[in-house]
């Protein structure tokens, strides 16, 4: 049997307890071991990440020990795979740019706060994504700074009206993405600013599919 580990925590406008609760069952559903905590001295223990198959982070800010982000990285870096979304993951520890390097990108912006967009598929033959359509969302549209060597698989468009940023009308911005880090893979998507942002079916489908991508 696989093993996962969802470490929940941070910051609680991101309902880390409710949003895990999505994909719990679905992890436990595809054959995981599913293993919840709530500390991040977890990524201390560098004998017990060696065993894992997939870290699913869901903290939002706070910092990390160098000792803790070390048996992280060193985790990911060896096979064991990492798969996250929205601030749960790529606003997390923000005075850690090794974390941010290994997770491929950054949040530095929602313009607007909570408005109606669209994410667009652009990879439609990948597995993570295949037979899905664009869809809309009615959250939080993330900007932010990416890495150049993702692999992208679905986008948004920003509008430029929104908070007055008029500059970034336009601009077409990464949603979802995966990488290589090591020998393992990471998978992010921007999508999951609350728990109920998964009910949205293809916001849930395509991080599902990326976690079970992910996983070693």
């Amino acid at each position: 049997m696989k093993k996962a580990l969802v470490v929940v925590g941070g910051w609680e406008g991101h309902t880390p307890e409710k949003s895990a609760d999505v994909f719990t069952p679905l992890l436990e559903a595809a054959g995981f071991d599913v293993r919840r905590e709530q500390s991040l001295e977890v990524y201390g223990d560098k004998n017990y990440l060696s065993s894992l198959d997939l870290i699913v982070p869901v903290w939002t800010q706070g910092e990390i020990t160098r000792e803790q982000l070390e048996g992280l990285q060193s985790a990911v870096y060896s096979g064991v795979g990492m798969a996250g979304w929205h601030g749960c993951m790529a606003d997390s520890f923000r005075f850690e740019p090794p974390y941010q390097f290994m997770v491929g990108g950054q949040w530095v912006s929602h313009p607007g706060g909570v408005i109606d967009y669209e994410v667009n598929i652009t990879n439609h033959d990948d597995p993570i994504t295949q037979g899905l359509s664009d869809f809309k969302m009615h959250s939080e549209q993330y900007y932010m700074h990416v890495d150049p060597s993702n692999e992208v698989l679905a986008t948004t468009t920003f509008a430029g009206d929104q908070a007055g940023q008029y500059w970034i009308e336009g601009v077409e911005m990464p949603v979802y993405w995966k990488r290589k880090w090591g020998e393992a893979r990471v998978f992010y998507g921007s999508v999951g600013h609350v728990y109920n942002d998964f009910d949205v079916p293809e916001a849930r489908e395509i991080m599902r599919r990326g976690m079970l991508w992910a996983a070693r």
